[in-house]
């Protein structure tokens, strides 16, 4: 057998209440639907099993939406179907995503009993005023629960999602998360700066703010400070950051995702879901009443080598320890330099990129204008 590595994202679309600031694939639903949806999924993953067949499943993320809001036996259902239809590796991450205050004891033992062996909990704010002002439906005391549920049902892999930049936040208050969280110990922390996208009502209040002369966002200064403390305080408390936006105890970085950043081939199950398969990148319908009646009408995108060296870089940027020149022409038959050099030089000059072994990767500098910098590797 093929020991090639293949990761699986499946995507489940429910939540209580969309927050404020989301733009992903989510939605209401009632049981009925939640049990239509699962039988889709467990059938789309039962037709995969050809595609699956010749490679070693190394990681399992089950996100959203809130995947916790589903009952427990019905995550346990796809655990067994992709169990039944693909070859699992013995020490495989596998990883659900949880709202506070939606898991319960014995959903945890169910997830414990389907072989998932991480949990990643979206808690964004200790502070429940900024809670609320983004629209989430928990209280930092209902996380505090639902993370002690977790070590107590034997979860020893967690990550908290937090945020800064939130509406009416402050230097002090997001630093009170920080503690707040560290006190937790938990194994890896991902931090995010809240992106207002356009059509939330996020958007919408800050606007309205705007028009009558207020800033309800941090200002820049304050967003800078507050990134430049996340990255203190968690090296202080010996997280070590991998990624521009994630940090971890040793041995504790997400697989899933550093497989994502490395190109590791992946299929996505679920509505809207995208795979990256033998260098075709497919996005499953995001029309519910198409998924549900089997319908899936997949776009297919093939990538051009073009495409595969531009992913290539500005994703294995993000993370420390950059990009390998060997591996990049392993992949694409071609020196780094023939393709790279002259932009690599430029970005070095200005102090944005440096050449560590044979590894490039950013500078202090260049985490801080990532954005720009991924820009000029596009070809």
């Amino acid at each position: 057998m093929n020991q090639d590595k293949l990761e699986i994202y499946i995507h489940i679309p429910f939540c209580v209440k969309k927050c404020d600031y989301c733009d992903f694939l989510s939605m209401c639903a009632d049981e009925s639907m939640k049990n239509e949806y699962v039988r889709a999924l467990v059938r789309e993953i039962e037709l995969s099993k050809e595609k699956m067949k010749d490679y070693l499943i190394d990681t399992v993320f089950i996100g959203g939406g809130t995947p916790s809001i589903l009952d427990g036996k019905l995550i346990e259902k796809i655990m067994k179907t992709l169990r039944e239809n693909s070859t699992i590796s013995e020490d495989a991450e596998i990883t659900i995503e949880c709202n506070p205050g939606t898991v319960t004891k014995e959903k945890l033992e169910r997830y414990k009993k389907a072989g998932i062996n991480r949990i990643s909990f979206g808690l964004q704010s200790a502070n429940d005023e900024e809670l609320k002002s983004i629209g989430r439906i928990h209280s930092y005391e209902q996380f505090e629960e639902s993370f002690r549920l977790a070590r107590m049902a034997g979860f020893d892999n967690i990550n908290i999602d937090i945020m800064s930049a939130l509406p009416g936040q402050s230097l002090e208050s997001y630093g009170h998360t920080l503690d707040k969280v560290l006190a937790l110990e938990p194994e890896h922390i991902s931090a995010y700066s809240l992106i207002v996208e356009e059509g939330t009502p996020l958007k919408d209040r800050v606007n309205e703010a705007l028009d009558r002369g207020m800033n309800i966002l941090p200002d820049e200064d304050t967003e800078r400070k507050m990134y430049y403390l996340t990255d203190k305080k968690l090296r202080d408390a010996g997280f070590h950051r991998y990624e521009i936006s994630n940090y971890a105890k040793e041995n504790y970085e997400c697989r899933h995702n550093i497989g994502y950043w490395k190109r590791v081939p992946y299929l996505g199950f679920g509505l809207g879901a995208a795979s990256l398969y033998q260098e075709t990148r497919n996005y499953n319908t995001d029309q519910m009443e198409q998924y549900l009646s089997m319908q899936n009408q997949r776009k297919v995108q093939e990538l051009e080598e073009k495409d595969r060296m531009e992913e290539f870089m500005f994703l294995g940027l993000r993370m420390m320890e950059g990009v390998s020149m060997k591996v990049f022409q392993e992949n694409f038959h071609k020196t780094y330099d023939s393709v790279y050099g002259e932009v690599t030089e430029k970005l070095t000059a200005q102090g944005l990129v440096k050449i560590v072994g044979m590894n490039v990767c950013l500078t202090k500098r260049g985490v801080d204008i990532s954005n720009y910098v991924m820009s000029e590797f596009l070809l």
